[in-house]
């Protein structure tokens, strides 16, 4: 059923979202922004201290991700089943990958999506340790 929905996709385009299609209302350019059917959602990061205090280990910061963009997709009509792909800029990949994947596998259940990653230097808060995008479909 996954990738009969993704296969649907291929004739969509951005001229067939019609005026009172779903339209975000996003204070920066992390989306989620719409085109068609997809859903593109960019700079979730890891921490962010007006939410919690302590920046926290890479299992906490990739709750935090999810959990974001779990109520960034419900918002616009998606579901973190319906995630396509997500992109993980990840600080010392070696030291943080266990933990950043465990919570990862706790949202991507089934139908778990494409995924690449690539290690990071560091982000403009200190203590950040990942930042993720993620692209979605929405019927």
């Amino acid at each position: 059923m996954f990738q009969a929905a993704a296969l649907g996709l291929a004739g969509a385009s951005a001229s067939q979202a019609a005026a009172g299609d779903w339209t975000p209302k996003k204070a920066s350019a992390g989306g989620p922004i719409r085109s068609g059917h997809l859903l593109f959602i960019g700079g979730i990061g890891g921490w962010y201290p007006e939410r919690r205090k302590e920046a926290g280990d890479a299992k906490v910061q990739m709750r935090s991700i999810c959990e974001t963009m779990k109520a960034a997709l419900e918002k616009a009509g998606s579901s973190m089943d319906n995630v396509l792909k997500v992109s993980v800029a990840l600080v010392d990949p070696e030291a943080n990958w266990d933990l950043m994947n465990e919570a990862y596998d706790e949202f991507f259940t089934k139908n778990k999506p494409v995924r690449s990653y690539w290690g990071a230097t560091g982000f403009r808060r200190k203590g950040q340790l990942m930042q993720v995008d993620c692209i979605a479909y929405v019927d």
